[in-house]
């Protein structure tokens, strides 16, 4: 089988949150279960100039978007096997950031049309076309429109990874014509709510959709969660599933991680408190044995800071730490810089992103704190588990999959967990983890074992993606 997987980034070569991280693990791992399986992403200017000096020039074509022809390069390069190939224009690419330009919408229209241009160039005519949010979700209505007509179009079966539903390409609907060429006869396939939307056509036009976590699937029916296309996605539910995702176990190791003060593993774990230790150090709080919670994301509503701030002084009234890691909002920045002033040595907040402060604080802390409102899947979660920080969620998409509440009676169960967005809802499952820290016994032969135990990496996702692959 061959899979060509279309996305907006790509680690190592460039990324900016998960989706980067899932096209770089993802195509390894069906690579390692004899998937044929290829890349293909911009040539940003932003790429590092090790990899970009690497590249290897395959060929170059035109793409027609409408009425414009567009330059494409095609460049190459391979990691652990698997081939990566970029498409390059300047006049689209060379920018700074991948994202937030005012012709997004053109920029990434180009790129999904030249994603099937360039076929013939990079030998590579897939059985299927994994596409991945807005930035690709045009390829499907382009290969219908365009290229169903040519032999070696004609059977390419297509899947839309849904990695977050609320960035959709939504703009005028006069680039449906304008910019993105769809003919008269599809047109409707690719408008909602009398707006282009990038997003729904992909719904529509593939063969099946998938996001990234089961919950997440049955979430985006409901108009909670939806962000406006749950009718869509519901009368379309024949073709919609979810895989949860993994994580590359090997990157992430409290065994080798070299950001770590000291590196351990379950039959260690006494030598975590070490990297406690030093991230007191690190970040001024004063070193000692309390229970360390730890945060690292974006702050914003999405990942539940406003819920943290509406109870911190009374989380911070207990006998714990607070380390967050992140910035977001400016209101959330500028509160809790305001209370770590107050509370100078039990709130240390960082507010920018690191990642080597990220691992030092996996490493060091017992819990991690993830209230989200919504959680597509999460990675955190599972990185936090990895170090034997015990996660405390709410039961939301990825995160309810993943982290099965602790039941100390059964002795099963990875982490504490709380249903409503309600900020005591919160406070309660903090406190019941705190509870069971207490306990040495419960704690560490109890929930740090099951969690630490966990295989969190990315052979049980593609073997799901493999199986949905070959339903079609």
């Amino acid at each position: 089988m061959k899979v060509l997987f279309a996305t907006a980034e790509a680690a190592p070569f460039i990324r900016t949150g998960g989706l980067g991280d899932v096209a770089g693990a993802l195509p390894k791992a069906l690579k390692e279960n004899k998937v044929e399986c290829a890349v293909i992403l911009p040539l940003y200017a932003d790429m590092k100039a090790e990899f970009r000096n690497s590249l290897q020039f395959v060929g170059s074509t035109t793409v027609a978007l409408s009425w414009r022809n567009q330059y494409a390069g095609v460049f190459k390069s391979a990691v652990d096997g698997v081939e990566y190939f970029f498409i390059d224009n300047e006049y689209y690419f060379k920018r700074k950031g991948l994202y937030g330009h005012f012709d997004d919408g053109e920029r990434f229209a180009f790129f999904s049309k030249a994603i099937l241009e360039v076929l013939p160039l990079i030998g590579h005519f897939p059985d299927v076309l994994h596409v991945n949010d807005w930035q690709t979700a045009l390829v499907p209505l382009f290969l219908d429109c365009f290229y169903r007509e040519v032999a070696e179009y004609k059977n390419i079966k297509t899947v839309l990874a849904i990695h977050n539903i609320e960035f959709q390409g939504c703009m005028d609907k006069s680039v449906i014509g304008d910019i993105f060429g769809i003919p008269e006869s599809h047109s409707a396939i690719a408008e909602y709510r009398n707006d282009a939307n990038m997003l729904k056509a992909g719904i529509e036009a593939s063969n099946k959709v998938v996001t990234v976590s089961p919950t997440y699937s049955v979430e985006i029916l409901d108009k909670f969660y939806s962000y406006g296309l749950d009718n869509i996605l519901e009368a379309r539910k024949y073709k919609l599933s979810g895989i949860v995702n993994g994580i590359d176990v090997n990157l992430y190791n409290p065994k080798s991680d070299k950001a770590l003060f000291k590196n351990y593993d379950y039959r260690n774990y006494g030598q975590k408190k070490e990297n406690k230790h030093g991230l007191q150090a690190l970040l001024g709080l004063p070193v000692c044995d309390k229970p360390l919670i730890g945060m690292v994301g974006r702050l914003t509503t999405q990942k539940g800071i406003d819920l943290v701030l509406a109870v911190i002084h009374e989380i911070l009234e207990k006998d714990v730490q607070l380390v967050v890691l992140g910035t977001g909002d400016w209101k959330f920045e500028n509160a809790l810089q305001e209370v770590a002033k107050q509370y100078p040595t039990k709130l240390a907040t960082a507010i920018y992103f690191s990642g080597d402060i990220a691992s030092k604080i996996y490493g060091a802390s017992d819990l991690f704190l993830m209230p989200s409102k919504f959680e597509p899947c999460g990675l955190s979660q599972m990185i936090a588990m990895r170090y034997g920080s015990i996660p405390i969620v709410r039961e939301t998409g990825g995160l309810k999959d993943t982290v099965i509440p602790f039941d100390p009676v059964e002795g099963t169960g990875v982490g504490f967990t709380f249903k409503s967005y309600n900020a005591h809802d919160m406070l309660d499952a903090i406190n019941r983890s705190l509870a069971c820290y207490g306990d040495s016994k419960l704690w560490r032969n109890g929930v740090v074992k099951n969690a630490m135990k966990q295989d969190f990496s990315w052979k049980k996702s593609a073997k799901e993606y493999i199986e949905l692959y070959e339903s079609l």
